[in-house]
């Protein structure tokens, strides 16, 4: 006799039932290593990003890093004039401090917001394809 579903009726050992890690997900967050200030903020990062235009954004900036009025500021990706830049639709044109480089222990950030729900827009029914909402939250683990 088969059965419909499978039930684990039994413990799962720590070992296979591995935690979810942030760097399964992408897009991912990424550490700030310059802010470039204008009508539109272009956001430098420490590595290369995952990010589309699109790609809902938020910043963390810590005041020891100057640009404490972006600290929580909310925008859409507009662009991403490098590998490793993100061009943001947050005007910081007017009344925004420099961004300043710091040994702090925490470091300030850009981290992709939104519903964690994996986005597929497709309407196969139980066929599975890979066509996503922009800037949708992808499962990338290895397993």
């Amino acid at each position: 006799m088969t059965s419909v579903g499978t039930v684990i009726s039994y413990p799962i050992p720590p070992y296979q039932n591995l935690p979810i890690k942030a760097t399964y997900y992408k897009p991912s967050q990424y550490f700030i290593e310059d802010v470039t200030l204008g009508v539109t903020t272009i956001v430098t990062t420490t590595e290369d990003v995952n990010y589309v235009v699109g790609q809902l954004v938020r910043l963390i900036i810590p005041p020891q890093f100057g640009c404490r009025q972006l600290n929580e500021s909310q925008g859409y990706v507009l662009s991403l004039p490098a590998l490793n830049e993100v061009e943001i639709s947050i005007d910081s044109s007017r009344n925004v401090d420099n961004f300043v480089s710091s040994n702090a222990a925490t470091q300030p950030q850009i981290l992709a917001i939104g519903d964690i729900a994996n986005g597929q827009i497709n309407s196969s029914g139980s066929v599975r394809q890979t066509t996503y909402i922009p800037g949708s939250f992808i499962n990338i683990s290895p397993l």
